[in-house]
């Protein structure tokens, strides 16, 4: 027997952790339970000490501390129990959890699960970058808990190679702690992360940035002395005789992040190839029924704003499933990427929930477009909706809600596809 039994466990306390626990509650769910691994409820927020938080929620520049207590306010308020310091191990299709908290295995079982533990950085070995193994090579992330959990400064002297925005944010904070920052280098031709940050991170400070460049070489044999960056060529190549030497002492990673879905594939969870999170549909309910999942374990959002919006969303519907048990309408759509889209969330959509209220499609894009575009939703090839953006970066994800009144157009067919296309 298992020694817990809930009603919505909830896996991870980042913005969609705290909100999926905050919606299933207020759902109607009477036990549930947040499972943290760390000691402090917030996830990554409690490093992000920088502003931009809240601005859509709570109309209100907050830093990312100050965004989770709100959360972890109602949380508290709302008598939500959490487990500090536990570590989820396997979960089964059935829903039962086995979690080790102070060295002791737990087994939970819970009516319904909402997957939130957040996305991990890439790291060096997923880049292969050559080069000896000196200290002095980090993710922006660890370098940011560094800084401002811990108060140990990684460096003097940095180069960063990609243009994410934790890389961009981490290049102003290292100019405010007194150190230098060389370079950054990114290898596609336009910056990798929000453009607000380029501006109020590198432009504002004169930190350079070079596009269409990376790091080929490490040297260094107990620490980082240099790196070696090169221009690239149209497919990612080194150009011959464009190398140059950046003496630094430490070499900073920001190169995308990755959804974290180890538990998630352990409980039968299909992912998709091109987001690395799980399939969803409109509900956020994956292929296995009474599990959930949100925010950055689905796909990267820009804004933990919208991290918040998709644990609403999927808490409410795992607080509704855990209710009443019941399984979703079999008649779903599929929603496909079209010309200049590179994925499009949810992947499935029932034509039925127009008549509960708008849904919204989430899709990122293949490659920029600096120039006005149309961002069309097609059901059988016919025109549903159509919304203009001035611009569009794959760094930036767009959203496109459809109205009740949009479900007439897409009754009977087969599947819904987006696709961006520049205004003529």
């Amino acid at each position: 027997m298992p020694e817990k039994k809930c009603d919505v466990v909830v896996i991870g306390s980042g913005p969609a952790g705290l909100a999926a626990a905050i919606a299933a509650k207020e759902r109607g769910a009477e036990d549930v339970l947040i499972i943290e691994r760390g000691e402090e409820l917030g996830g990554i927020l409690i490093q992000c000490i920088h502003t931009g938080f809240g601005l859509e929620i709570f109309q209100e520049d907050l830093t990312g501390p100050e965004y989770a207590q709100r959360f972890i306010d109602r949380v508290e308020g709302l008598g939500v129990e959490t487990m500090l310091g536990t570590m989820v191990l396997d979960i089964t299709p059935a829903r039962r959890l086995y979690a080790i908290q102070w060295g002791r295995l737990l087994e939970i079982e819970a009516r319904a699960i909402v997957l939130a533990m957040g996305c991990r950085e890439r790291s060096r070995g997923a880049l292969a970058i050559p080069g000896t193994r000196p200290a002095g090579i980090y993710t922006a992330g660890t370098a940011q808990r560094f800084i401002e959990i811990e108060g140990y400064m990684p460096g003097e002297r940095f180069a960063i190679l990609g243009s994410g925005d934790i890389g961009m944010i981490m290049a102003r904070r290292l100019v405010f702690e007194g150190a230098r920052v060389e370079r950054m280098v990114e290898v596609l031709p336009y910056v990798g992360g929000l453009v607000r940050n380029y501006v109020q991170c590198l432009v504002d400070y004169d930190i350079p940035l070079q596009l269409q460049h990376t790091v080929i070489d490490v040297k260094g044999r107990d620490r980082v002395e240099a790196v070696v960056s090169a221009q690239v060529d149209d497919n990612f190549q080194p150009i011959p005789g464009s190398e140059e030497t950046i003496p630094c002492d430490t070499l900073l990673l920001s190169v995308g992040l990755i959804p974290e879905n180890e538990l998630s594939k352990k409980a039968g969870v299909e992912l998709d190839p091109l987001t690395g999170g799980p399939y969803v549909d409109e509900t956020m309910q994956t292929n296995v029924p009474g599990i959930f999942a949100a925010g950055n374990v689905v796909h990267v959002y820009d804004l933990a704003d919208w991290v918040t919006e998709a644990g609403y969303l999927a808490g409410r519907h795992a607080g509704e499933y855990a209710i009443h048990q019941r399984r979703g309408s079999e008649r779903k759509l599929r929603v496909i990427a079209g010309d200049n889209v590179h994925h499009v969330l949810p992947h499935v959509l029932d034509p039925l929930s127009l008549e509960r209220g708008p849904q919204e499609l989430q899709l990122r894009v293949q490659w920029p477009v600096e120039a006005p575009v149309w961002v069309n939703v097609e059901a059988n090839g016919k025109l549903v909706k159509r919304k203009t953006e001035r611009y569009v970066r794959p760094s930036e994800m767009i959203r496109i809600k459809l109205p009740p009144e949009d479900h007439g157009k897409i009754v009977g067919a087969k599947e819904l596809s987006v696709r961006v296309e520049e205004k003529s």
